[in-house]
């Protein structure tokens, strides 16, 4: 009966009481986290700041490829290629990337950023490096027929530095880049 009694009392605190204490104490202390990230402009969700978007027109900043299945950048089905550096799908998945990023910018001489070729291991991934952002402001100015420095400061602004100085990579989000820019 005394082995009953603590599983019960157990799953009532592990399975009930904590988690719930947890879920309140997030929506309190950070609410954006909490409730996914969310992007709202104009009372409408847009998206999330942590998964990337599909943007596949011209004039708008081109993501990491994503591997995921069924559709670009689907949440419910996180992976990655698997694809190993030495396979030859892999190539191949590369070079049409780097001919997809050619053609619709034919004037781009610069070398095509190795973040623009390969999918992040979750698929989901929303920022590319400054270096893949700048490859892609002429191609965004002149199709919006913006000039490229007031493009290229958007980047600036939307480009994170690496965490505590020393963490990671600096990089941009490309969703918010997006979202400003539809709104110049």
């Amino acid at each position: 009966m005394t082995a009953i009694r603590m599983m019960l009392v157990l799953t009532a605190l592990c399975g009930l009481v904590y988690p719930l204490a947890m879920t309140v104490c997030a929506r309190l202390l950070f609410h954006g986290q909490a409730t996914g990230s969310l992007v709202v402009r104009d009372g409408k969700v847009r998206g999330s700041e942590l998964i990337g978007q599909h943007f596949d027109d011209p004039r708008y900043f081109w993501g990491r490829p994503s591997a995921t299945p069924s559709r670009p950048y689907n949440a419910a089905l996180s992976s990655g290629s698997n694809l190993g550096p030495t396979n030859p799908a892999r190539a191949q998945a590369m070079e049409e990337r780097r001919q997809i990023l050619l053609a619709a910018d034919p004037g781009n001489r610069a070398a095509v950023p190795l973040d623009l070729l390969t999918a992040s291991g979750s698929g989901l991934d929303p920022h590319i490096s400054p270096k893949a952002g700048e490859f892609q402001v002429g191609r965004v100015a002149r199709l919006r027929g913006l000039d490229p420095d007031k493009v290229r400061e958007l980047v600036r602004r939307h480009t994170t530095p690496r965490q505590f100085g020393i963490l990671g990579e600096p990089v941009v989000n490309v969703f918010l880049l997006n979202q400003d820019l539809d709104r110049l």
